[in-house]
């Protein structure tokens, strides 16, 4: 095998690990959106159930929302990070020494769409994972809001009269 046709395996290799590469991505994100949907439904019919202290299956489903929505994010960034790397670094340098450069030319509209500030997936992906996070969040919050104030009455309570019944 002569050197362009082991180069040209080389691209050809790197090529199809990258379109795997992608296709993992869209299983991780699948993943992350069926977690939310659990946990949305979770909340949703464990709502009545109460804890020790007021603390509710709502209160702790809401907080594991905004966990996966966090971790979701982060998970984008990472994965788009990765395939700017696999793309820009790797597969360009392989392809100056082909003819013909379909990644670089892909990669190249790519960037122009992102100055135009056209939306891509990995943006729509974000947006998902923040306004998931913002509900999760809302829910927390409103949840919290009774048990902190019942809280704040009990230890207003002990400085107010002589007996604290804490």
């Amino acid at each position: 095998m002569d050197r362009d046709e082991l180069i040209f395996q080389e691209y050809k290799l790197y090529a199809e690990q990258k379109d795997n590469f992608i296709d993992r991505n869209f299983k991780t994100n699948r993943f992350y959106m069926i977690s939310i949907i659990v946990v949305l439904f979770a909340m949703i019919y464990t709502g009545n159930i109460v804890f020790m202290n007021h603390i509710t299956a709502t209160l702790l489903f809401s907080l594991m929302g905004v966990s996966i929505c966090a971790m979701w994010w982060m998970n984008v960034d990472s994965y788009n990070t990765l395939i700017k790397v696999k793309f820009a670094d790797v597969i360009e340098k392989i392809e100056e020494k082909l003819p013909v450069k379909p990644f670089t030319d892909e990669f190249k509209g790519i960037q122009a769409c992102r100055a135009k500030k056209v939306f891509v997936f990995s943006d729509i992906q974000k947006i998902a994972a923040v306004i998931g996070a913002l509900f999760f969040f809302a829910v927390f919050v409103s949840e919290i809001s009774p048990i902190i104030a019942a809280g704040f009455g009990k230890i207003a309570k002990c400085f107010g009269m002589s007996g604290c019944g804490i």
